[in-house]
């Protein structure tokens, strides 16, 4: 099987094995596993951010932040792609009873003017109340493009012009800070509150960390605790985070090779009538007609190739450590004999 439906189907190496089956643990609810501990300082100082909480997964850590960030009825502004409004179970709504207010271009991106735009005004009854603007980097419906710091610095102006929150979800982060060649410790300077995921493109079995200062995470683990969060001798996942965190961040610029490739194989194809530009590790494409998207992943399938349909006749690709360069030159010429 050439698993591209995402890059969360990784399985940990034998060195990442090996990390996880030594590693010393204790009680996390009682902050007494040393790994779990461990993981979380790293990955502060690395954001040059004060603290950080594992968690399971980075819905929770999104969900988590939305719930600290907020009060029941208020506003957050988001992307219409955004993972938090569209593949969280519409937890939003229903963990902290908070309003979507939808905003952004095509590409996943959406600029600080558009958030100028839809700021609900200070004393307005009629409008939820905006505290929060949250920003997903790299965005996975918008096909893994990034924004540069620049442009979230832009966002943050106008963020703390009108004393809001300030959410990234950095499920993908580090695909970004490696397209971009950016430093993680600049995205600490610029927000309140991060998620990142280790079980994408740094191949982690399970795990997710939300980062910001120590108040904030003092909340956090509060809220984590309330929503079934909160788990015992966690080290054996974290110490994968902490191996991840070592070894995995500078080779995702193979995955972004092997995702080019794909890009290019895409564009040679008739039947292919869109392909979002290649920045990380997604590739989203569409067919000429859309109807005939069932079988041509069903003839994938014949393959033994696996992809995701997005919904509205958008396809998704996926590279990570798992599929290697000479796979993916099988899957584009299986692309190139594929008749629909």
């Amino acid at each position: 099987m050439i698993d591209l439906l995402s890059d969360t189907v990784t399985k940990p190496t034998p060195q990442m094995l090996h990390a996880m089956a030594n590693a010393q643990v204790g009680d996390d609810v009682f902050d007494e596993d040393p790994t779990v501990n461990a993981l979380q300082e790293k990955a502060a100082k690395l954001f040059g951010m004060e603290a950080a909480l594992y968690c399971p997964s980075g819905t929770m850590t999104n969900q988590i932040a939305i719930k600290v960030h907020t009060q029941p009825g208020d506003e957050v502004i988001c992307h219409h792609y955004a993972h938090i409004y569209n593949y969280e179970g519409g937890g939003m709504m229903f963990n902290s009873a908070v309003s979507p207010k939808l905003i952004g271009n095509p590409d996943g991106i959406f600029t600080a003017q558009q958030v100028e735009e839809v700021i609900s005004k200070p004393g307005d009854i009629h409008a939820a109340r905006t505290k929060l603007v949250e920003v997903e980097n790299t965005s996975n419906k918008g096909g893994g493009t990034c924004y540069t710091i620049a442009e979230l610095n832009q966002i943050k102006t106008v963020v703390k012009k009108h004393n809001l929150g300030y959410h990234l979800d950095g499920a993908r982060l580090f695909n970004a800070l490696i397209a971009q060649n950016e430093n993680a410790a600049d995205y600490g300077q610029t927000f309140d509150s991060i998620s990142i995921c280790l079980s994408k493109g740094l191949g982690c079995p399970i795990g997710s960390l939300l980062l910001g200062n120590k108040d904030f995470i003092a909340e956090a683990k509060f809220i984590r605790k309330r929503f079934g969060g909160a788990w015992r001798q966690a080290g054996f996942m974290a110490a994968a985070g902490i191996y991840a965190l070592d070894n995995n961040i500078n080779r995702l610029a193979d995955d972004h090779a092997k995702a080019k490739m794909l890009e290019q194989a895409l564009l040679q194809l008739d039947y292919i009538s869109f392909v979002q530009p290649v920045q990380t590790n997604l590739v989203i494409f569409m067919l000429k007609y859309p109807a005939h998207a069932e079988k041509f992943t069903a003839q994938l399938a014949e393959k033994n190739i696996r992809i995701i349909g997005m919904g509205q006749g958008r396809l998704r690709m996926v590279t990570h450590m798992d599929v290697s360069m000479s796979q993916i030159e099988t899957v584009c010429n299986v692309l190139a004999e594929i008749k629909i």
